[in-house]
């Protein structure tokens, strides 16, 4: 039963310490808008790997390959400026310690920054993620436990302003999926609970600033 820390949108001062080492997981999960030195101290610190996507406040990591420890970027070795060793899930499957993630990383377009998507831009990319899932499902029996994302559902923990609406394909992403659990970030509860939502056989939970999960 695998363990992980999860965080997302808001630092945990106390984490960035050696004091973190406290903890016992086996991975770190990033669900976005989170400094990516602080998701490669946790990762190193810990020496557990982690799997994130980004935020609508995060770097842009689109166009950049990477193999081993080389990154390229246009036909060039570059810099990676994600978290060192963090393997980013957007738009993609990924199996990190024994969970099988399927990730859909950014907001809904409210102004000209990185990792935002109109709801039409979301949906083609998230046809692309579900081809790539049941591809990897036939492949291998295996279904997708953690949809991994940034920004909740529309209707389902979203705010009604503009830059915190949810997108509508997450939805249709679910049903066609059936993950265990979405994890998603985005929308600060300001010291009010969040309820889990639950759509079919999925958890939905919103995990700003940081948690410790178990996943059966």
């Amino acid at each position: 039963m695998p363990k992980a820390l999860v965080v997302s949108d808001e630092v945990d001062e106390r984490l960035w310490t050696d004091a973190v080492r406290a903890v016992s997981v086996d991975l770190v999960i990033g669900a976005g808008d989170l400094p990516y030195d602080y998701l490669a101290f946790l990762a190193g610190a810990l020496d557990v790997p982690c799997v994130f996507v980004p935020g609508n406040h995060d770097p842009d990591l689109s166009g950049y390959t990477r193999y081993g420890g080389l990154s390229m970027k246009d036909g060039f070795p570059t810099v990676w400026p994600g978290p060192a060793g963090g393997v980013n899930a957007d738009g993609r499957v990924v199996d990190v310690a024994g969970l099988r993630f399927a990730g859909l990383g950014g907001s809904i377009r409210y102004n000209d920054g990185p990792n935002q998507w109109t709801q039409r831009q979301q949906a083609r990319r998230a046809r692309g993620l579900v081809r790539r899932a049941k591809w990897r499902r036939r492949r291998d029996g295996r279904d997708v436990d953690i949809l991994l994302t940034h920004s909740p559902p529309l209707d389902l923990g979203d705010r009604p302003d503009p830059p915190h609406r949810g997108f509508a394909c997450l939805h249709r992403t679910i049903e066609a999926l059936r993950p265990k659990w979405l994890l998603h970030g985005h929308i600060h509860p300001h010291g009010e609970p969040v309820p889990d939502r639950v759509v079919g056989g999925t958890r939905i939970r919103n995990v700003v600033g940081h948690r410790i999960m178990e996943f059966a």
